[in-house]
This record gives C-alpha cells, structure tokens and sequence, in this order.
C-alpha cells in the first residue's frame, strides 16, 4: 500500500468508529481507574450493594438514612470504574496484504480498532506478529501510517509458519484483539487457550477476500504461495475447485467452534464491502463489535 491508499484507509476508520467501538461497556473487566464497569467495588455513582460498616471504611458511604431507621451503621457500595487494558494483534503475514483490495481492508480494520481503544482511555499496547517474529509499535507509529514499513520489513526465517503468540509479551488481565484471515494449518485451540490466559479476553476479527472464501477457477493457473513466494502449476477441474471450498468451509467451522468453546467473539469481515457494511454483517451480530452510544 502506498502513503495516500494508507492515509485514505485511515481516514475511513477514523469515521467507522465514530459508530462502531469494542465491546467494552457489555462486559464487566478488570483494570486501571477509568470510565467502564470493574469487577470490584469502588467510587462510581453506579450503586451496586450494602454490606455492614467495619473500622476503616470510608464515612463518606455510610447509608445514614439506614441508620436512622435501624441504628446500625451499612455502608453503600458502588461499581469500580476501570480503565480497560487492551493488547491489540495484528497479523502482518504476507496473506494479508496479497491483494490491494484486502490488504486495504486489513489497514482499515487495524486503525479501527485502534482508534476505537484510544477513545475508550485504555492502555494500549499494539503488537505485529509474523510467525516468530513480534515487534511492538508505539501509537505515533500507527497515527502517521509509519507501521505499515514495519509490517512489511519484518521477517521470519519460517515464512509458512503460523503466528507464534508466544513470542508476545500479552498483560494479565487484558482485552486481546486479534486480526489474522486465520490461513495457516492446524488445531486452533492452542491458540486462543494462550490469548486467553491469565484472565484475558480474546476477540478474534479475520478479514478475507472473495477470491479466497468463493473464487471462480477453471483451468490452468500459477499459484504464487503467498509466504514464501513459491510459484506452483495446477490445472483445476470443477472437482478441485469443490473440494477446496469445502476445505476452506471447514477450516473455519473449526476456528468458530473453538471460539465459541472458549467464550471468545469471532467475526469474518470481508473486503468487498464498505467497511460499516462489512462490520455490521458479522462483527456486530456475533459481539466482536458493538454499536457506539
């Protein structure tokens, strides 16, 4: 992508979450002082319980009206306010910039979410993972488009390898983002158990071309491995093209099962819509996403 396809990209997310923001306020989290429902009590004015009056407790919360009439001292307990803390992952595999189309996508997708945590106060930390290569990359870096160079400069050794979600530093307690169009082999399942250790919450966000999830061809094509940049012949027959659908179909039914065994919010957004569209056609209905207030 170049700087104006990326500053355009940019400016559409920018507007896309102005209607469109993380799920922050359905769920209850843990984390810093802030503005979202915690999992504690705390000083919000979201009345939550009573509970009796023990030595130390702050008098500012004594329910004197319940004193008045019982003569026992119960203090009032409120909702703690907490800032969230969310870890943001970005697959940067070459897959997801094969085409301009989904590449474009991808970008759109990450200054969403991007934006959409900054708006919310949270701490943020933003991840690029491309195998078992990570680099962390400051906010000033997503903000002047300058991640993308990053994106493209890293390397793996083991081009064809899945994402390593070892090989980043996630937080306890943390809201994790993941955006990857999910094309590598294997059980899913160890994945998304790692993102979701240590109390954390995983949203899995998978962008993906037409010509990848319902392509058209019929007769002899080059295929170019999009990792390791391997050209390979193969002539493809009705038949061929049928099974690599079907492939294709249950590759993700198993992303989505395990999702939901793990309580994690999963949605495919395609390329070939406008990006509100596209959120509303599956990241909105599965909770990935919500509708801003």
């Amino acid at each position: 992508m170049n700087p104006d396809q990326l500053k355009q990209a940019r400016i559409t997310a920018s507007l896309c979450a102005e209607s469109v923001s993380l799920p922050l306020r359905s769920k209850v989290w843990k984390g810093m002082a802030g503005e979202f429902a915690g999992a504690g009590s705390g000083s919000s004015l979201d009345f939550q319980d009573h509970r009796n009056y023990v030595p130390g407790d702050d008098p500012r919360h004594i329910n004197w009206q319940a004193y008045a009439r019982t003569g026992s001292y119960t203090m009032k307990l409120y909702r703690e306010e907490v800032r969230p803390i969310i870890d943001i992952v970005l697959d940067v595999s070459d897959s997801m910039f094969v085409e301009i189309q989904k590449a474009t996508r991808v970008a759109e997708l990450f200054y969403t979410i991007h934006s959409s945590a900054l708006k919310a106060g949270a701490a943020t930390n933003t991840h690029l993972i491309k195998g078992n290569t990570h680099r962390q990359i400051p906010s000033e870096a997503i903000l002047t488009d300058k991640w993308f160079n990053t994106a493209r400069d890293l390397k793996d050794e083991h081009p064809n390898t899945p994402p390593n979600p070892e090989a980043i530093p996630l937080r306890p307690n943390t809201i994790r983002i993941l955006i990857s169009d999910l094309l590598f082999p294997g059980d899913p399942s160890p994945l998304i158990r790692y993102f979701t250790q240590r109390q954390g919450s995983l949203i899995l966000l998978c962008p993906f071309s037409q010509s990848e999830a319902n392509p058209e061809w019929q007769g002899n094509y080059e295929f170019i491995d999009a990792e390791s940049n391997t050209r390979h012949p193969h002539r493809i027959e009705q038949h061929v093209l049928r099974d690599y659908k079907k492939t294709y179909a249950q590759h993700f039914s198993l992303w989505h099962s395990a999702a939901l065994k793990h309580q994690s919010p999963m949605a495919r957004i395609p390329s070939h819509m406008n990006l509100i569209e596209a959120l509303q056609s599956d990241a909105i209905k599965t909770g990935a996403l919500e509708i801003s207030l």
